[in-house]
């Protein structure tokens, strides 16, 4: 289980690191939201949990590329193709009749919605966010919504400690974990570290709040200098095979975007 992780997290660092030549060769007119650094949540869930709907936010790269999604229509999404996706605009039906819903900016819209879908289709829902979208006010009423109508709810708070630039320490005095066990919530607080998250069995509706360290800005292709951690660098020595599935990865999206 462990190797597939792996692979799907090499998939992921690579594709991100060929939007960034795009960008910089100015392929690319509008603002991107990088998943590197945080690429082990969505390829551990990806996983572990099955069947699920997903409703993601813009940092929705590696949940897209890890539950399946075409490469090559993401790829032509960010570039703005009528092939991509989403058409190149955003709410096609073709991202609606996959997994995942599509989400137009509004930071935590799709929590609220997510539960919507959970309370009209009884269908298993998971539902990404970050953790400043925890903050908002929909968000949080939506997590004593679950627990009223013991929907099929799996939250997942994707928690990089920035909103933007600014900490959560300057932001709120409270922690996610707690507010959701509040609430009446399962919830965990937990590292991105695969085998941490496999370790968790999941019993919805449940909250978890994984820590992990984003590796660009909040928008964009800079960053603030090293990162703190790098999850895929701390697993691979794990890994059987590892150079062939990260060569194998790159030279995938090496191929992909020579368009």
């Amino acid at each position: 289980m462990i190797k597939e992780i792996f692979k799907r997290m090499c998939e992921i660092r690579y594709f991100e690191l060929e939007v960034i030549k795009a960008h910089q060769q100015g392929r690319i007119y509008c603002p991107v939201y990088l998943s590197m650094g945080q690429e082990a949540v969505a390829s551990t869930l990806s996983v572990t949990c099955f069947g699920y709907k997903i409703f993601t936010q813009h940092r929705g790269h590696s949940w897209y590329l890890a539950y399946g999604g075409n490469q090559l229509r993401l790829r032509d999404e960010i570039l703005g193709k009528p092939t991509g996706c989403c058409q190149g605009k955003g709410g096609s039906s073709d991202i609606q009749s996959f997994k995942m819903e599509a989400h137009h900016g509004l930071i935590g819209e799709q929590v609220p919605i997510g539960v919507g879908y959970a309370l009209a289709s009884n269908i298993p829902v998971l539902i990404q966010m970050g953790d400043g979208a925890i903050e908002e006010d929909c968000s949080l009423a939506s997590l004593g919504f679950v627990v009223k109508h013991n929907l099929p709810v799996l939250f997942v708070c994707e928690d990089n400690g920035l909103s933007i630039l600014t900490p959560i320490e300057k932001r709120r005095n409270w922690k996610a974990v707690d507010v959701a066990r509040g609430f009446g919530l399962k919830a965990f607080d937990l590292e991105d570290d695969p085998y941490e998250i496999m370790n968790i069995e999941i019993d919805l509706p449940m909250f978890l709040n994984i820590r992990t360290c984003r590796h660009r800005w909040h928008v964009g292709i800079g960053n603030d200098g090293e990162p703190q951690i790098d999850r895929l660098a701390l697993i691979r020595d794990m890994v059987d095979d590892n150079q062939k599935i990260e060569k194998t990865a790159k030279e995938r999206m090496l191929d992909i975007w020579k368009v």
